[in-house]
């Protein structure tokens, strides 16, 4: 028997970017654990979804080979094909789609998937640019975030983790780290021992009583009017830091005069809170030194949320809650790291037309599109079981003229509607360099294994594509050791090289800041174009701060679709989330005969979702909760959250808008 150790890094997509320790058992992986290797967060352990990545690697559904579909879409049968014939005949139907249409009429989809920066917007671009294809624009997750965190602080580098326990008064807003970024509650733990306040704002109540001290139970879309209800409490009490606005920010005052318009009483009665426990948290905020806000991506998930975004982010600005360790804020801290992709691919130009990837289903259906959408390349994301309006999604990828193509791990619920499925390597079959969004790290990622079947990494399977279209660009020669060297080569950390020799080892590299950890103006500073924070960002548009309430008497439940303990956005829903439940209040539930786990239709204008019910105080009343990223064999009916969930997008970045589906719950007649 031999037995090998690797170190390498964790590409899914969790700000925490752990470092793994991979034990090889006669060419088999064996366990996957939690490494001591430099990175500042992940000491020794991980979560459990990663820990039995395994099993995918190794699962019944992987895709080991090329495949053809042969009966009708949605059948699910197909043949297995060379390598050398699945590209010849993907580049044979764009060469057509091309000639006829237009490159246009190709429609690559993507998002992060669990790929680092080898496999994702780099040849994969630069192939869809060669052939004049539409481009994607990512807004199924922090692009309302990101906009305005650009426009106000230009990313500033957020509050480190290990700095958290520092804090004397911590603020959870839409953020769930017991399942999304678990490597956050040892620091919120120590800072609780510390004797520091810690709130969560969150329409489930994701914490015990001893791990916090105050949950405020929002209504989904609320979040806006809260807010401004916080700010209209400091301003009438003179809680504002009026001497670090006027130097450090800009354009306070439209902020201030919308909170104007919301008094304590009002903004906790929309968001369907006491006022009490508005005032409790506004005081409590304003009187606590360090004091830090953690942001997170729930807040934006609505037609409200960039309003939101930015109103909450303003709040440390008008407290001047910065310039010490543990104060200030955190969202994401990608802005650490920077890759000039210009230096590895030159100046390419892609001017094509752009579409919100958010609404898919529309686009896949519209009969008056020019030019139409004639081909549909998938990689990095499974459409089906995360895009809004499912329903209109799986209607569009059933159309017999377009033609699909999806490169994946396993036979997802989007690959089974594919004409041409390819076979992708797990993060453990590849090279790669994944840099962090919460931690202020990034790994190198090399094989621990040799790829399963005939797998191929995306910069591998656009190479092959490019060449077979005839280009000679010298991109499309490059193997995954060039690409990746070239990456290494082309990271900065805050403005400093990588170490190439750390990244082949599978190792981590941590950002330097002058000074040890970022203190945000302390160390750190806005990196706006005057260096002051924008308190009015452009991207919020004519209307800034106006809330809109969504309504409907005929659905009156909200509902939520957070991330949850089983699955990484839809990634292990193969194996890890066998049967779906949808969780609601006990009052909601006994006004509907509900009793816990009975079969439930949940269902609203786009369609209805048929699964069991999971009765919890947890959610609080008037929502409903169903996990994020469920494949359709857990339902009973074969839809899951996102059928109910309308293709509307925010005014800010054209973010999804999940969490505004309204809904009604009924008992569902099963068949005797």
């Amino acid at each position: 028997m031999s037995e090998q150790r690797f170190n390498t890094t964790c590409t899914m997509d969790c700000p925490d970017t752990c470092a793994l320790e991979i034990t090889v058992r006669d060419g088999k992986i064996s366990r996957i654990a939690g490494a001591e290797n430099g990175h500042p967060n992940t000491n020794g352990f991980i979560c459990t979804k990663v820990s039995r990545f395994a099993r995918r690697v190794y699962h019944r559904d992987r895709v080991l080979h090329p495949l053809r579909r042969t009966g009708a879409k949605g059948d699910g049968k197909f043949e297995r094909i060379s390598w050398e014939t699945a590209i010849a005949e993907i580049a044979e139907r764009f060469s057509a789609i091309r000639e006829k249409w237009g490159g246009e009429a190709i429609l690559p989809y993507h998002y992060g998937g669990s790929n680092g920066l080898l496999g994702d917007e780099l040849l994969d671009h630069y192939f869809f640019a060669k052939i004049g294809a539409s481009r994607c624009v990512k807004t199924l997750c922090a692009a309302p975030t990101t906009a305005i965190a650009m426009e106000m602080y230009g990313k500033m580098p957020g509050v480190a983790f290990d700095d958290f326990p520092k804090a004397t008064f911590i603020l959870l807003w839409g953020v769930n780290p017991k399942v999304s970024h678990i490597h956050l509650m040892p620091y919120l733990r120590q800072a609780r021992k510390n004797g520091a306040f810690i709130a969560s704002v969150d329409p489930r109540n994701n914490f015990s009583d001893s791990e916090i001290d105050l949950h405020i139970p929002v209504l989904p879309g609320a979040d806006l009017p809260l807010a401004l209800g916080i700010i209209h409490f400091w301003q009438k009490n003179n809680l504002l830091d009026a001497d670090f606005i006027n130097k450090n920010a800009v354009n306070a005052q439209p902020l201030l005069d919308a909170a104007a318009e919301w008094s304590p009483e009002k903004a906790a009665k929309t968001a369907g809170i006491s006022p009490e426990k508005l005032q409790l948290l506004a005081q409590t905020y304003a009187e606590s030194t360090p004091a830090l806000l953690r942001c997170g991506w729930g807040v934006e998930r609505n037609a409200n949320g960039g309003q939101a975004v930015a109103a909450i982010l303003g709040m440390p600005a008008l407290l001047g809650k910065f310039g010490i360790p543990g104060g200030g804020y955190t969202l994401s801290n990608s802005g650490a790291f920077k890759l000039d992709k210009a230096k590895i691919l030159g100046d390419f130009e892609w001017h094509s037309r752009e579409f919100n990837q958010t609404k898919l289903g529309e686009l896949l259906n519209d009969s008056q599109l020019d030019p139409p959408a004639k081909a549909l390349f998938v990689y990095n994301c499974n459409p089906v079981a995360t895009v809004p309006d499912q329903q209109s999604v799986i209607r569009g990828l059933l159309r017999d003229d377009l033609f699909t193509v999806v490169h994946e791990q396993v036979m997802t619920d989007t690959a089974l509607l594919a004409d041409i499925v390819l076979p992708a390597v797990t993060f453990l079959e590849q090279w790669e360099i994944k840099r962090a969004y919460g931690a202020y790290a990034a790994g190198g990622v090399q094989p621990v294994i040799p790829a399963c079947g005939e797998a191929l990494p995306n910069e591998a399977v656009f190479a092959a594509l490019g060449r077979a279209l005839g280009f000679d660009d010298l991109p499309f020669q490059w193997d995954s050791q060039i690409w990746f060297e070239k990456v290494a080569a082309g990271l900065k950390f805050n403005g400093k090289p990588g170490q190439t020799p750390v990244f082949q080892q599978g190792k981590i590299q941590t950002v330097d800041f002058d000074g040890g950890n970022p203190v945000q103006f302390g160390n750190v500073f806005p990196r706006t174009a005057d260096g002051k924070i924008q308190l009015l960002p452009p991207a919020l548009g004519d209307a800034p701060f106006r809330y809109q309430p969504v309504r409907s008497d005929a659905h009156p439940l909200a509902l939520i679709s957070p991330a949850n303990n089983k699955m990484i956005s839809s990634s292990l829903g193969e194996f890890n989330y066998p049967t779906l439940f949808v969780t609601i209040h006990p009052d909601d539930a006994a006004a509907r005969d509900i009793v816990n786990g009975d079969a439930v239709r949940v269902f609203n204008e786009l369609g209805e979702v048929h699964c069991h019910a999971e009765i919890s105080a947890a959610v609080r009343s008037g929502v409903v909760s169903m996990p994020k990223g469920a494949w359709r064999k857990s339902a009973i009916n074969h839809a899951t959250s996102t059928t109910l969930c309308p293709q509307t997008t925010n005014v800010v970045g054209g973010g999804a808008c999940f969490n505004d589906a309204r809904v009604e719950i009924a008992k569902l007649k099963m068949p005797v």
